[in-house]
């Protein structure tokens, strides 16, 4: 009797914790908070992912060497900042633009990785280039006097970046996004809010480099 008992209660204990798995593996496969800005719905987060769509890993480096060697070749990579597994946690993961223009798809089934049109349309319709950081920042996380009022949900968090060289630089002060749009051979589009509390940048960086990412619905 006591051995049909625990027999029981060992499957009792298995369903549960089944159970318990496959939310923890939905949750980290596609639940993702998100935010409507105007008719875009934006993910709450930075990107932290270490697999393409297709579930295809991507490197990690963290050395410099295979930093730098990932870009010189023109190859996928991640990594978090200061190779610190928590700042992943915080800020997600940093990737080089041939990770977010690899054709296996950097973004999650169901997202896309930001355009260079998508940045305009909500920094346009939060009042433009001027004044929407304030409204894009999160509220706390930035150094200085650098917080926003975070009043569009974006929350947008000083993640830093790591040159094509691999260093590190940057955390608390700049945030830097990645847009899917190419410039030339070296360099690609991204957004950049700093210290600065109002403004949000449109400029031109090494593909080789470490930024953010944020993704849309499709």
């Amino acid at each position: 009797m006591k051995n049909i008992v625990k027999t029981l209660l060992a499957i009792y204990l298995s369903v549960i914790l089944i159970g318990i798995e496959s939310t923890l593996t939905k949750a980290q496969d596609g639940s993702y908070k998100s935010v409507k800005i105007g008719s875009q719905v934006w993910m709450v987060e930075n990107l932290n992912v270490s697999k393409f769509r297709n579930g295809d890993p991507i490197p990690e480096a963290k050395t410099n060497e295979e930093w730098i060697k990932a870009g010189k070749e023109g190859k996928p990579a991640w990594c978090n900042y200061g190779n610190k597994v928590g700042n992943g946690n915080i800020y997600g993961k940093l990737y080089n633009w041939y990770a977010v223009s690899d054709p296996r798809g950097l973004a999650p089934q169901g997202w896309r990785v930001s355009t260079d049109g998508d940045w305009k349309f909500a920094v346009d319709f939060l009042g433009g280039d001027d004044y929407c950081g304030l409204e894009m920042k999160s509220a706390t996380g930035w150094s200085g006097k650098g917080n926003g009022n975070n009043k569009s949900g974006f929350t947008g968090l000083p993640a830093g970046n790591r040159s094509k060289e691999g260093e590190f630089g940057y955390i608390g002060a700049v945030a830097y996004w990645w847009t899917s749009l190419v410039r030339d051979k070296e360099f690609a589009w991204y957004r950049v809010m700093d210290v600065s509390p109002y403004y949000v940048y449109r400029t031109n960086y090494y593909k080789g480099s470490g930024l953010s990412v944020r993704c849309l619905k499709d």
